[in-house]
């Protein structure tokens, strides 16, 4: 494995990075924070077209990526995502696709649609008070005809008020499935909940009786239910562990730039062996954050919709998601307190940074959750 991008893949990812700081910089992250500040589904069509939904897609349903290693492509977005605190359903989307993509059903037109960033399609997986690997789903799809019928409720969906379309998973009369909801679907109901980061939006949604056609049932046989969730697991987890480092790197640089700059007893802070001592900690763990992510992205190999299952796959994924949600918010939180009494301040941009590890520790399994599901891999080897 080469611990390097590729030039085309260094490409992709500079030119992710020129349109996020030309279009999102910090000022306009705060602007999008605000309450009344609406999702721009313009400008994410306009992020599409740069390809950031195509990576896990066959170039015969419009996708294609850049490398043999589709998810390691992905992988260099969002880390510009977390480096420019970005918004938009990069994660949640991604995952949704993988899980159309496994399917046996023709899923070509929504598929396409999401590529050509017409539509968006996110994952309602989370159970109200239950953990991202809890085995538990109370969301429940009853027989109803050819459809089924779905009923429950999903929260921490991430941009589920600005999605079209839901991939739900659900317990049916034989075991899970998945299905397909449209967010204006009657008996769907949907309430923006607030996040810690400040523009990464999630909901509650709650199905009152949905019904749910024949076409609309992504899987209905629960061997294939189960395979779909664990591959977007591991794909959610994967591009939330590079993007965590994304965000570190970029709060770090901002630190060791602001140590040479800010002078101390006629010193710049970066001179005394202390601090020295300090950013070299940071640095080390931040290169290891890197590689375990990079590793875990490249593990999937050339199809990351039919490989996520894989044992050595899932290792590298909860290695990474455990060692990187672990490490980034204590090199954050050092990074705040290096700059003093400035850098607890709402006016710093520090903050963000720390905004957006601290909740990527918590969705798509906490370092607890992936330690114990790394434990269970040994066990059953």
């Amino acid at each position: 494995m080469s611990l390097d991008p590729t030039a085309d893949q260094r490409l992709f990812q500079t030119t992710t990075r020129d349109f996020l700081a030309a279009t999102v910089p910090l000022d306009t992250v705060r602007a999008l924070a605000a309450p009344d500040a609406e999702f721009d589904r313009d400008w994410w069509r306009r992020g599409v077209e740069l390809g950031w939904t195509t990576p896990l897609v066959p170039e015969s349903l419009g996708g294609g990526a850049v490398s043999d290693a589709p998810l390691a492509d992905l992988a260099l977005i969002a880390e510009e995502f977390g480096r420019a605190c970005a918004p938009g359903p990069l994660v949640t989307g991604n995952a949704a696709l993988a899980g159309l993509l496994r399917s046996a059903g023709d899923f070509t037109r929504v598929i396409g649609e999401v590529v050509d960033g017409a539509s968006i399609v996110v994952w309602a997986h989370y159970e109200p008070d239950a953990g991202f690997v809890a085995r538990r789903v109370d969301t429940v799809a009853t027989e109803a005809g050819a459809g089924l019928r779905l009923s429950g409720a999903k929260d921490r969906v991430e941009y589920g008020a600005e999605a079209d379309l839901l991939l739900v998973d659900a317990q049916g009369p034989a075991g899970p499935v998945q299905v397909l909801v449209a967010t204006d679907a009657p008996g769907v109901t949907i309430t923006p909940t607030w996040t810690l980061d400040a523009v990464r939006h999630t909901a509650t949604v709650t199905f009152d009786n949905v019904e749910i056609s024949p076409e609309a049932v992504v899987h209905r046989e629960p061997a294939d239910a189960a395979a779909a969730v664990e591959t977007q697991l591991l794909i959610a987890s994967a591009l939330s562990a590079s993007e965590m480092t994304g965000a570190t790197a970029h709060a770090f640089e901002v630190t060791v730039q602001w140590m040479f700059d800010r002078y101390s007893f006629g010193r710049p802070l970066a001179s005394y062996q202390a601090l020295k001592h300090r950013a070299a900690d940071m640095a080390t763990t931040l290169e290891a954050c890197r590689a375990t992510s990079w590793a875990a992205a490249h593990s999937f190999g050339s199809d990351p919709a039919a490989s996520g299952g894989q044992p050595d796959t899932a290792a590298a994924v909860g290695t990474a998601k455990s060692f990187v949600g672990g490490s980034t918010g204590p090199i954050v939180q050092e990074c705040v307190q290096l700059h003093g009494g400035l850098g607890v301040t709402w006016e710093h941009d520090m903050h963000l940074f720390l905004r957006r590890v601290t909740l990527g520790r918590a969705l798509y399994g906490t370092p607890a959750e992936h330690r114990r599901r790394l434990t269970d891999l040994l066990e059953a080897s």
